[in-house]
């Protein structure tokens, strides 16, 4: 299938487990072929990340009734990398540590921003087709999408650098100290 690739990104982006969404793809692609009556011939992929969304929703409220979806309190951090040439090994394993990081940050968003940035940054589909995939007026995508962003430079921003920090050094025994009576010694 096509858009199957697709289909499994999203789910396992929303799930966070790969079993999880084989599962959940399985049972959208049967509804997917249940209902392919209702499709009107628009985007077939963004009608099967309808189902795909949908069926994973439904999935996790059944499974995982405790996990928080946040989606009501929903309202350019994924970059480029350059691909590194083949004899620079230590770029390689920066680019690596960065994917890592960066998949840490996306996997921490509250779900309805994780979605907004799967679809549209991972998967590449258009604020209109996420709109509908979603079920959202346009505007709310957007907001989404810059809220997930603005969460992922927080989450990518480097530390702050320990010479920024004040250093504390022990005051030395040349200097008086003030004892009990608040006299001089």
């Amino acid at each position: 299938m096509t858009h199957l690739d697709a289909s499994y990104n999203l789910a396992r982006w929303l799930t966070h487990h790969d079993h999880d969404a084989q599962d959940v793809v399985q049972e959208a692609l049967v509804r997917a072929m249940r209902y392919v009556g209702g499709f009107r011939g628009d985007s077939a992929r963004a009608w099967l990340l309808q189902i795909v969304r949908h069926t994973c929703y439904m999935w996790l409220k059944k499974n995982r009734p405790s996990e928080r979806l946040l989606l009501d309190d929903a309202d350019e951090a994924l970059q480029d990398m350059a691909a590194p040439s083949a004899d620079e090994p230590h770029a390689v394993a920066m680019r690596s540590a960065d994917r890592a990081q960066i998949n840490r940050a996306i996997d921490e968003l509250p779900i309805a921003f994780r979605e907004m940035l799967v679809l549209r940054e991972l998967e590449d589909l258009s604020y209109s087709d996420i709109a509908r995939i979603a079920d959202i007026p346009l505007g709310t995508v957007m907001s989404r999408l810059a809220r997930a962003r603005g969460l992922m430079r927080q989450a990518l921003a480097p530390a702050p650098s320990s010479a920024a920090r004040p250093v504390l050094r022990p005051v030395p025994s040349s200097i008086p100290r003030v004892t009990g009576g608040g006299g001089m010694p």
